[in-house]
């Protein structure tokens, strides 16, 4: 239901603001006199923050409410209220807004970060082709193209040369020939297919910088390595 008056409660705001400062102008000129002695500064300081802990029958209160000392303190100590929680307003509005920055600025590369790590630790298939290769111990043809292969989680499937014999297959990656430093390596059985044997390896690739290293291939049986060039990307 709508008021009939709808300016009576701000008139009789008005009225309490002007019989306020009708009243303090009297209790600063002396014309009122305080009942009792003039309570601590902690007792002004809780009254200024309306505590709860205070009783509103407290004799002390009216004491402060006519004592020309008390009341200038109390409005004292509100108006440094006033001033430290609108600091503090101040201080977490700020800190709302630095924290909405930096997630506006860095969200999104966390997010791209995120999507990179995840995309990284997906298995991307490939192939390798050897058939015509060759099973050169040791050092290959000058001439021959290196493989490529990128610097994350690789399926690897191999075509094996030619009069490849079926069984268990070590392979790894190296930086040279020699065998002795190997960065990444699996072993599987070789799979026929028709009259060629392939063989599939998972091979984990990411820390591996990019370069030219060595793809070797070695017969569980007869333990002889067959390395091939090998670019990671």
């Amino acid at each position: 239901m709508k008021k009939l008056f709808p300016w009576t409660s701000s008139a009789e705001g008005r009225l309490e603001a002007w019989l306020a400062k009708q009243h303090e102008a009297r209790v600063y000129s002396g014309e009122t006199t305080p009942v009792g002695s003039c309570p601590d500064d902690s007792f002004l300081r809780e009254l200024a923050r309306k505590s709860k802990s205070i009783d509103l029958l407290d004799q002390r209160i009216d004491h402060v409410a006519n004592c020309a000392k008390c009341l200038p303190r109390l409005t004292l100590f509100r108006t440094e209220l006033r001033t430290q929680q609108r600091r503090w307003q101040l201080a977490l509005a700020g800190a709302a807004c630095v924290i909405l920055i930096a997630a506006l600025l860095f969200v999104p590369q966390w997010s791209q970060r995120r999507h990179e790590n995840a995309s990284s630790n997906v298995a991307v298939s490939k192939t390798v082709d050897l058939w015509n290769a060759g099973t050169y111990r040791g050092q290959q043809p000058a001439a021959r193209k290196a493989l490529v292969l990128p610097a994350r989680k690789v399926r690897l499937t191999i075509i094996l040369p030619e009069f490849s014999q079926s069984g268990r297959y070590l392979v790894a990656v190296t930086r040279d020939q020699a065998g002795t430093d190997i960065l990444s390596e699996a072993m599987a059985n070789s799979i026929p297919r028709g009259n060629q044997q392939t063989i599939s390896v998972l091979l984990d690739l990411r820390t591996i910088k990019a370069g030219k290293y060595f793809l070797s291939t070695t017969y569980e049986k007869a333990q002889a390595a067959y390395y091939y060039p090998l670019r990671i990307k």
